[in-house]
């Protein structure tokens, strides 16, 4: 006798590594950061309709394991993601992530996917999207401090959503910056390697900062930071780890994702409790002003929020049907009866 085949109540797509480049390829890189980013900045307008939480973490010496999750009240989003600095030296990533989005009204999960391509794309999205309320209408040319994973992500979201030429390249391994030179060499972009952090900040409209170790470093001092520049400082992600001076901060108007997380992870956590900043949400939902000045700089001190990842869930499930890269797992125990679940493991054994 054989075994029965899984009840369609027992499958859940599952988006691996393989599928995940598949849908990017098929969509098209720029194409997907552009329709991520209307997902995310869609989530940020009803941000108020959201359970929010701090990321839940596992600190240890060599890193930090996370759980990030959410939920709008239909659906529940969480994502696995750990982040060890040390990882590359050893063989391994310095991040990986995979995500589960499921149905608040009955608890089953509708997506299970990898995330470690999916939050570089959703991280330059969020990134672009925030720089278009926050970076100066003019900006064409961005320093690129780190070249590591995320670097040409940011690139392509920064040349897609805000029109940016010029990129400049630096990291204190040469080698990263020269990978980065040839993954984008047929981009569009102007592209130059700088031998210091100094020399790529110089003309550059916007600063991203996306630097992997895991301490209290000074990527940017003040002196190297002019009026009505953005700053996208997206590297400080948990607490002691932080990139900018802290007299960057007093004379940057700061914005943030959930500040609460932030005031722990960010680049704030140098500064006091009660140092004002602005959630982006505010800016994007209309409720207050993002850039109002020319000489104006702004900072958005981004740590990743489990919204953004819970729009980026939401995103891939609605490609499914559009690409057809995904299968389907035998996930979830269907019995016939739901009582008898020991019954079903018995009649799997008298089918063998």
């Amino acid at each position: 006798m054989a075994i029965p085949n899984p009840s369609a109540l027992a499958l859940v797509p599952f988006v691996s590594v393989q599928d995940m480049m598949r849908i990017v390829n098929a969509i098209g890189p720029r194409h997907m950061l552009r329709e991520l980013c209307a997902y995310i900045e869609a989530d940020f307008r009803r941000w108020e309709s959201f359970d929010k939480t701090p990321r839940i973490p596992a600190h240890s010496e060599e890193g930090v394991i996370e759980l990030m999750p959410t939920s709008d009240g239909a659906y529940y989003g969480f994502k696995y993601v750990n982040g060890h600095p040390a990882n590359m030296a050893r063989g391994f990533q310095t991040v990986t992530a995979f995500g589960v989005l499921s149905r608040v009204s009955n608890g089953y999960p509708v997506l299970l996917t990898e995330m470690t391509i999916l939050t570089a794309l959703r991280t330059a999205a969020t990134s672009a999207m925030a720089a278009k309320y926050l970076a100066p209408k003019s900006a064409r040319a961005m320093a690129m401090i780190g070249n590591g994973a995320q670097c040409e992500f940011q690139a392509l979201a920064f040349q897609e959503m805000l029109g940016i030429d010029t990129v400049h390249l630096y990291d204190i391994d040469r080698k990263a910056s020269e990978k980065a030179a040839r993954n984008l060499r047929h981009t569009g972009l102007n592209l130059r390697i700088c031998a210091s952090a100094e020399e790529a900040v110089a003309g550059a409209d916007i600063i991203t900062t996306c630097t992997a170790d895991k301490q209290n470093a000074t990527v940017l001092t003040d002196n190297m930071v002019g009026a009505g520049v953005h700053i996208n400082a997206i590297g400080g992600d948990c607490p002691g780890k932080t990139e900018l001076h802290r007299d960057i901060l007093h004379r940057s108007d700061v914005f943030v994702e959930y500040t609460p997380q932030t005031r722990i992870e960010g680049e704030i956590q140098a500064l006091a409790a009660d140092h004002p900043v602005t959630e982006l949400w505010q800016v994007v939902s209309g409720h207050t002003a993002g850039r109002s000045a020319e000489r104006q700089i702004t900072l958005f001190d981004s740590v990743g929020f489990a919204i953004e990842d819970f729009s980026a869930l939401r995103y891939l499930r609605d490609q499914l049907d559009r690409t057809g890269h995904f299968v389907k797992l035998d996930l979830l125990a269907d019995p016939d009866d739901p009582r008898d679940l020991f019954g079903m493991i018995q009649r799997a054994k008298e089918a063998t």
